[in-house]
């Protein structure tokens, strides 16, 4: 019997756990159920991306490849397809919407080859009789977090053309969208106060994007920067034997700007 490669030996571990002597749980999941561990192990396998560990970043790809070999079986149980359908499907794709790599057709730059991508795609659709896109637009999950969400939208949008001409009239854009905003706050209206912020966010969405920074990985970026100098804030009061509740704002604010300094030391000396 020939040795099975890795992959091939995952396949068959899946299907014997899914099978009539596997395990309970495993044989209790459907695609439904199985939701919330794909975007579980999607968020696990980001978090080793930024930790720098080639250990657990090995382990996390293991898990998420673990979840779509989950849910293949589970299809292929449905008689809906197997796995060589999965791999040649998407190895199909790669080389069609590729013609730049694989065919005569030549790009320079990585937006021509997402406008490109986005081309074909949609050739794609209407030759396979799918219900055609009314808008550019369309296509854009609507589950996404909402930062991921107008990231994308405004990267889709710009592939039309509707794009700013220079970086620095979106910046003069988010300007403007801030004064609105202190408008907004200072006239005390609610509703409008909600609507300026998301502009505000929007265009910030918009400047990662213009310049090459996903926004919502540098924000998860600054969330735990912000949790790293607040933890150093309280285990400095605990140090101190002063009750958080009771440092105020002005000790906090101290400890906060030696958080920082602190930070900017160990960077600098790396």
């Amino acid at each position: 019997m020939d040795e099975q490669t890795p992959f091939a030996r995952l396949v068959a571990v899946m299907a014997r756990l899914r099978g009539p002597d596997g395990c309970p749980w495993d044989k209790e999941q459907t695609l439904e159920s199985l939701r919330t561990y794909l975007i579980e192990e999607t968020y696990e396998l980001l978090e080793a991306i930024d930790s720098k560990d080639p250990a657990h970043l090995q382990e996390e790809l293991g898990d998420l490849l673990l979840e779509i070999v989950f849910l293949t079986q589970v299809c292929g149980e449905l008689g809906l397809f197997g796995m060589d359908d999965v791999i040649n499907g998407i190895v199909d794709k790669l080389v069609r919407r590729h013609p730049h790599v694989f065919g005569q057709n030549r790009v320079q730059t990585a937006g021509e080859a997402l406008k490109t991508w986005e081309e074909i795609k949609n050739q794609e659709r209407a030759v396979t009789g799918k219900v055609k896109r009314e808008s550019t637009l369309d296509g854009v999950p609507a589950h996404f977090p909402a930062l991921m969400r107008a990231h994308r939208l405004s990267t889709k949008a710009g592939l039309t053309g509707f794009d700013w001409k220079h970086p620095d009239d979106l910046h003069d854009k988010l300007i403007e969208e801030v004064t609105e905003l202190r408008r907004a706050v200072a006239d005390g209206h609610r509703a409008e106060i909600e609507e300026e912020l998301g502009d505000v966010l929007f265009t910030m969405a918009n400047v990662g994007r213009v310049l090459q920074v996903d926004p919502e990985l540098a924000l998860q970026a600054a969330n735990r920067k912000f949790i790293r100098r607040f933890h150093w804030i309280e285990s400095e009061l605990l140090r101190r034997g002063v009750p958080i509740a009771e440092a105020g704002s002005e000790l906090m604010e101290q400890l906060w700007v030696e958080a920082k300094r602190m930070e900017d030391q160990s960077t600098s000396s790396r």
